[in-house]
């Protein structure tokens, strides 16, 4: 396997965890829920958020060197890499910066109101995170695309 190779297989694989993640947290778990009384639907979404993100927290930097590493080593810099790909740099760094987001505001007020037993704000958080998740998915499905478009 050439060191090209691994920094993709890399990136797919990363691709694979997050963009994955987020359409079975909210096409398939997120319905399945709403068989649990509200308070353990809390604790369950507080459960689940913090694994994922602590998942997150370790693909998200790995994505983003092996893309640019990618651009240096396959086009010898970002001017020169095709327009598909540099804008799947950008909706890369959007979706960095969305699940910054996330974890700085409502998840943190998630796990404050739980903490303080407090539902109604544990539950705004999670209408919150839920949509910004949605905005990370789309944003996902997107450079996917993106990413094809080069061949």
């Amino acid at each position: 396997m050439t060191f090209g190779a691994l920094l993709l297989a890399l990136h797919v694989l990363g691709a694979m965890a997050w963009v994955g993640g987020m359409l079975f947290a909210l096409a398939v778990l997120r319905p399945s829920m709403a068989v649990l009384d509200p308070p353990l639907r809390l604790a369950l979404h507080e459960q689940v958020f913090r694994r994922f993100f602590q998942i997150i927290w370790v693909v998200m930097p790995v994505m983003l060197v092996t893309g640019f590493a990618m651009e240096m080593l396959f086009y010898g810099g970002f001017a020169a890499t095709p327009w598909p790909l540099q804008a799947m740099s950008g909706t890369g760094l959007a979706m960095a910066a969305v699940f910054v987001a996330i974890v700085a505001g409502p998840w943190r007020a998630l796990r404050r109101a739980l903490a303080r037993e407090e539902t109604a704000p544990a539950g705004i958080a999670v209408q919150r995170i839920r949509l910004l998740v949605t905005v990370n998915l789309a944003l996902g499905v997107v450079t996917a695309i993106l990413a094809v478009l080069d061949f």
